[in-house]
């Protein structure tokens, strides 16, 4: 892999055949099915091709989301995080983030958000984002509103200097993403 092949570029769209370019066709790529969660598209999607075969993707999307029953107005929400099995421990995962939070910045939040498994917390730490305590409620909000804990881990990271992410429950105002 050449450096021009791994940089990370933006996409028209992101349908179900690039992410089955990426994790294969698995009833369940992600491992989060059997949260039972409902989850919004992304409306932003990037990705990293290498020799044309699309090897990694993350999506954003704006939502809104209240901290300690204050508005914070909206956190980009960062999803769909993926690298192809045969290219993982390249960097990738890095690359693909550090374009996708790159435009993010331009979006005006302070704060990127994310859900992930147990297993993906080091990697996000290892990333720079911060684990919201498992002990604070993340409440998000699913179809024939209910409103639910989110069962995943939570993950922040500041999108601009002297962002701080403030402390007490989180309820994000939307499905997650």
């Amino acid at each position: 892999m050449t450096t021009q092949d791994t940089a990370g570029l933006r996409l028209p769209e992101y349908t179900q055949a690039d992410q089955q370019e990426i994790l294969g066709t698995g009833e369940d790529p992600f491992g989060v099915a059997d949260t039972g969660l409902a989850w919004l598209p992304k409306e932003e999607h990037f990705g990293i091709r290498v020799d044309g075969r699309l090897v990694a993707h993350a999506g954003l999307r704006r939502l809104p989301v209240t901290v300690a029953g204050s508005d914070l107005t909206e956190v980009i929400g960062v999803g769909g995080v993926a690298v192809a099995p045969d290219v993982r421990g390249r960097g990738l995962a890095r690359r693909i983030l550090t374009t996708a939070l790159s435009h993010a910045r331009t979006m005006g939040p302070p704060h990127a958000l994310l859900f992930c498994r147990p297993p993906l917390v080091a990697l996000y730490e290892r990333l720079g984002w911060q684990a919201i305590p498992t002990e604070v409620p993340v409440l998000v909000e699913q179809p024939q509103d209910r409103v639910i804990t989110m069962p995943l881990h939570t993950m922040v990271t500041p999108l601009h200097e002297g962002a701080r992410w403030p402390e007490g429950p989180v309820r994000l105002r939307s499905l997650p993403m």
